[in-house]
């Protein structure tokens, strides 16, 4: 895996909206390989703060833990992804 694609998942990781289906959609990594690439690049006390988050009511990293009034979300600031690849604008 390519620096930036981890930096990506860890992002992704941390959103609280974005579930771990859509990083396994994207880049084929289950939600227990996220939390052993999440253990290995942050600092504990970080890893800690992100499962207890992900743990909590807060986030919905988990589809079947989702109202069903949350729809797809993107940030403005997000790019254009397409085919797991960052297309120029």
């Amino acid at each position: 895996m390519t620096e930036s694609e981890i930096d990506r998942i860890i992002e992704m990781a941390w959103e609280d909206r974005t579930p771990f289906e859509a990083i396994k959609i994207q880049f084929g990594c289950t939600e227990a390989d996220v939390i052993k690439l999440m253990r290995k690049e942050l600092k504990e006390s970080s890893f800690k703060r992100w499962r207890k988050r992900v743990n909590s009511g807060v986030s919905s990293k988990h589809l079947h833990k989702r109202s069903e009034a949350i729809q797809r979300f993107k940030s403005t600031s997000q790019k254009i992804i397409s085919n797991n690849k960052i297309s120029k604008r």
